[in-house]
C-alpha cells in the first residue's frame, strides 16, 4: 500500500461539486496522457514522454486549460497517475501535481496507472467485457522485469486484485501455466516480451496504455468516491528498490 492510500480522503474541505473541473496527467510511460474533465466531457492530449517529460507536460497541461477558456483557481482537482512506471516520469508527475495543486488551491487525487490501462483496454473493446471478468496488466518494466496487477470489472468499475508488483519475466509462465484456463491480459509487455505470454493468453489488448479518457474515467469515479488528498500527498507508487542497472548488467543484458 502507497502512502497515499493510508491517508484519510479530505471530502469536508471540498465543496460538492456534481460535474467537477478535474485536470489529469499520467507520465509514467514513454508517451505522457493528458486530460481535462468538464463535467461528462473529456478534452484528452498526447505528448512526447521519457526524457522529455518535464519539458513537455506543463505547456501542454496549460494549452488544455487555456482552450477550455479556464483560470487554474476554477479547476477543482488535479489527478496524476502514481505508477508504477518509470522512476523519472513519476517523480514528473508528483512535482507537477503538487505544484499545479498549490498554485490551485485544490487538492490532488491519486491514480492507479495500470487500472487506467485495464480503463483503456475496456474502453477499446467495451462488448468484450462481463461483470466478474478478470484482467491482468503487464507493462513493460525494463531490466527484464514486469508491472502486473490483476483488476476485476464490476460493472460500472474496476476492482483491484492484487495490487501492482515487480515480476520477473519468467512469472507469468511460472504461475499461469497450471492455472485452469486462460488470461485475458492488456499493456505494453505483450509487445516488449511476447515469448513471456505465448500460449497463455485468451484475449489481449497490447495497444492499451493509461490514455487521457482512461484517466479521466477513474478521476470521476474518485471524485464522487470523496478520494480527495492534499496536494502534499501526490507520492509516488515505488515497486522496484533498484532503478537502474550497472554497466556490467547493461553489456551482459546484450550479449543474451
Amino acid at each position: 500500500m502507497s502512502p497515499a492510500d493510508s491517508i484519510s480522503p479530505l471530502p469536508a474541505a471540498v465543496p460538492a461539486v456534481a460535474q467537477p473541473r478535474l485536470l489529469v496527467l499520467d507520465t509514467a510511460t514513454e508517451v505522457v496522457h493528458l486530460a481535462l474533465v468538464l463535467g461528462d466531457q473529456v478534452q484528452a492530449l498526447e505528448v512526447g514522454g521519457g526524457a522529455q517529460a518535464s519539458s513537455t507536460t506543463l505547456p501542454a497541461l496549460q494549452k488544455l486549460v487555456a482552450d477550455a477558456g479556464l483560470s487554474w483557481s476554477e479547476l477543482d482537482a488535479i489527478a496524476f497517475g502514481r505508477g508504477p512506471g518509470a522512476f523519472t516520469g513519476l517523480r514528473t508527475a508528483c512535482s507537477l501535481a503538487q505544484g499545479l495543486a498549490l498554485a490551485a488551491d485544490c487538492p490532488v487525487i491519486s491514480l492507479d496507472t495500470l487500472m487506467a490501462v485495464a480503463e483503456d483496454a475496456r474502453q477499446s473493446d467495451p462488448a468484450a467485457w462481463s461483470e466478474g471478468d478478470t484482467l491482468w496488466v503487464a507493462q513493460d518494466a525494463r531490466m527484464g522485469e514486469l508491472y502486473v496487477a490483476a483488476y476485476r470489472w464490476q460493472g460500472t468499475h474496476w476492482q483491484a486484485d492484487t495490487e501492482p508488483r515487480l515480476w520477473a519475466l519468467g512469472v507469468p509462465r511460472d504461475r499461469w501455466a497450471e492455472a485452469p484456463g486462460l488470461h485475458r491480459v492488456a499493456g505494453n509487455a505483450l509487445l516488449a516480451h511476447p515469448l513471456a505470454f505465448e500460449g497463455l493468453t485468451q484475449a489481449t489488448w497490447p495497444q492499451a496504455a493509461p490514455r487521457g479518457a482512461a484517466l479521466a474515467t477513474l478521476a470521476r469515479q474518485a471524485w464522487a468516491r470523496g478520494e480527495l488528498l492534499d496536494a502534499a500527498l501526490a507520492l509516488p507508487l515505488y515497486v522496484r528498490d533498484k532503478v537502474a542497472q550497472t554497466t556490467a548488467e547493461r553489456l551482459a543484458a546484450k550479449r543474451l
